[in-house]
């Protein structure tokens, strides 16, 4: 179902949830699997390429994971990068707010692996696509 070697890049800045999503993914047989512990990071290692999934949290210092997602979808050579949100953040236009940004799927904390597989799924598809 997945490309086991789709380069993704998970952002989070508790070291432990970076762990425990990078574990699912590799649980779901995904390997390329690189980390950033903010939004800032993250933003310098998507602009050097191949990034082809992001997942990110919604807050963390320096830049949250909206202004991440709004600064993807503003560059052409990334706005079309799926992008996952993995959030407590779980109120009703925060959630507004990040499809009106073009957020891909949403993941609300604490979830299964039955979730994030659903949402790379749909990443998935909306990639093949070519749909955000």
């Amino acid at each position: 179902m997945f490309n086991s070697w789709m380069k993704i890049l998970v952002v989070d800045d508790s070291a432990i949830m970076r762990k425990i999503v990078i574990r699912f993914l590799k649980t779901l047989g995904l390997r390329n699997v690189v980390e950033a512990k903010d939004g800032i990071e993250a933003l310098a290692i998507i602009r050097r390429g191949e990034i082809e999934l992001i997942l990110s949290d919604w807050n963390m210092p320096g830049m949250y994971g909206i202004d991440l997602l709004r600064a993807v979808r503003a560059e052409h050579k990334t706005s079309a990068i799926p992008f996952i949100m993995i959030s407590a953040e779980a109120q009703n236009h925060q959630l507004a707010e990040a499809v009106a940004a073009g957020v891909t799927y949403y993941i609300i904390k604490p979830f299964t692996l039955e979730v994030l597989q659903r949402g790379l799924a749909r990443a998935c598809l909306k990639k093949n696509s070519g749909e955000r």
